[in-house]
């Protein structure tokens, strides 16, 4: 697994970044970017800093950090450039064509830990890190100035792209509200059912919808306040806004270690805490749910989404011991079943195979993993990272796995494999003992 891990990590390697897949995602992505650093770091170090840097070469002027940056042209992706439109807005990058919209902030806890891997003993880490603060600061000021309308601490996402966790049900009452009737037809246009299973991926529907909030934006020419007024998805994520919240830690301690005034970050992580444990946990239920700020009401699916305030270190021991029995009971019925399913068992919607609707994703493990730690739950944090690396080991280095108890004939890998942040992770674990 581990000689597998670097090779994978060579072989997605395009000279400056570093793409998911080859096969299905063929561009540099924000949060993978993140991830694929932490693994970088033990492999080849100064590419972890490249990798970074050539992410923020994207970063809008206003502060955005799109999700892709289009560093070459493939036609083999589905939405490219060209349906993005971003090339005329005039906070867009010169020189590099991106999308329009961001992902959940890693960068902060990334650069943090970074600091504890052979990256930082590189010469030119000093450097790195005064250039890469206030570029992180810009982020995340941008979304405190653009999409937190009300003050909260709590910023909002306009598109489930946004989230990171992309078809998930958690979305599917936001999408049944949108009106399709007049949208273009898209099924032609994707490339990822070409490549991969399609019972594994998104149905053509719920991408129809998808790209009518990109045509949406692209009409508001990306300007925040129009498409506040417009879309008709503006959700307060729970995910998004968890890792908000730890990138805000790590940012403060970023900050101190360079002598800048953290006062501003202070203010926004205390809102954003305060803000995620009484609008987003539900006492009855025992669990953090997302809310439509359109529909103005919860999102009652349970996701694994709900699960990071724990990596985030906001949760007090009754949300921890709630929170840890609906792990190993509505997301695990017995010890047979692995963890983490990307949506609970026990909803309707759960779904083994379906991208984000069941399937367990090294990432969120990898954050739930840290997550438990810092919550006092070492037994369950070890099973998290033992049936993560059991996936890895045994089918390989996957986009996703079914969670389901293992039967004769069925694989548990899904989506595609070689997936870089996969083999990333899995290396972060064999090397790092530190948690974060």
């Amino acid at each position: 697994m581990h000689e597998a891990a670097l090779a994978t990590l060579d072989r997605n390697w395009r000279g400056g970044y570093t793409v998911p897949s080859p096969r299905l995602y063929p561009f540099q992505w924000n949060w993978d970017s993140g991830f694929i650093a932490l693994g970088l770091a033990w492999h080849r170090p100064e590419r972890a800093l490249q990798e970074i840097r050539s992410m923020f070469r994207g970063q809008w002027a206003n502060g955005l950090l799109p999700h892709i940056n289009f560093h070459e042209s493939s036609p083999d992706y589905f939405p490219g450039p060209a349906v993005w439109q971003t090339a005329a807005v005039a906070a867009a990058p010169r020189g590099l064509a991106t999308s329009g919209i961001t992902q959940p902030p890693v960068f902060a806890f990334v650069v943090e830990r970074l600091l504890t891997t052979p990256v930082a003993q590189l010469p030119e880490w000093a450097n790195f890190l005064a250039e890469i603060y206030p570029k992180i600061l810009a982020f995340h000021r941008y979304l405190y100035t653009h999409r937190d309308p009300h003050g909260e601490g709590l910023v909002y996402i306009q598109h489930n792209w946004e989230s990171g966790t992309d078809n998930s049900p958690a979305w599917d009452s936001v999408f049944d509200a949108i009106d399709v009737s007049r949208a273009r037809e898209v099924a032609h246009l994707r490339r990822d059912t070409r490549s991969v299973d399609a019972a594994h991926r998104p149905t053509d529907e719920n991408y129809r919808r998808y790209i009518t909030l990109v045509d949406l934006f692209a009409r508001c020419g990306y300007d925040d306040a129009a498409i506040a007024r417009e879309s008709p998805f503006l959700v307060q994520d729970v995910l998004f806004n968890s890792l908000l919240a730890r990138s805000n830690l790590s940012l403060i301690a970023l900050g101190r270690r360079l002598g800048a005034d953290t006062r501003e970050i202070e203010t926004w992580h205390a809102r954003t805490i305060a803000a995620i444990n009484t609008k987003l946990w539900d006492p009855a239920r025992g669990f953090y749910f997302s809310y439509d700020l359109r529909a103005g009401h919860s999102i009652p699916i349970k996701t694994s989404s709900g699960f990071m305030p724990l990596f985030a270190g906001i949760c007090d021991a009754t949300q921890r011991a709630a929170l840890a029995r609906h792990l190993v009971t509505s997301f695990a019925p017995d010890e047979r079943w692995r963890l983490c399913p990307s949506t609970a068992v026990d909803e309707p919607a759960f779904d083994p195979v379906k991208y984000w609707r069941g399937p367990v994703w090294v990432n969120v493990n990898w954050m739930l993993y840290h997550g438990l730690l810092r919550s006092g739950l070492p037994e369950l944090a070890a099973r998290v990272k033992r049936d993560t690396l059991a996936y890895l080991r045994e089918e390989g280095l996957w986009e996703y796995f079914d969670p389901r108890p293992p039967t004769a004939g069925r694989t548990r890998g899904l989506g595609t494999d070689g997936f870089s942040w996969s083999a990333a992770l899995a290396l972060d674990w064999l090397h790092h003992e530190t948690p974060l």
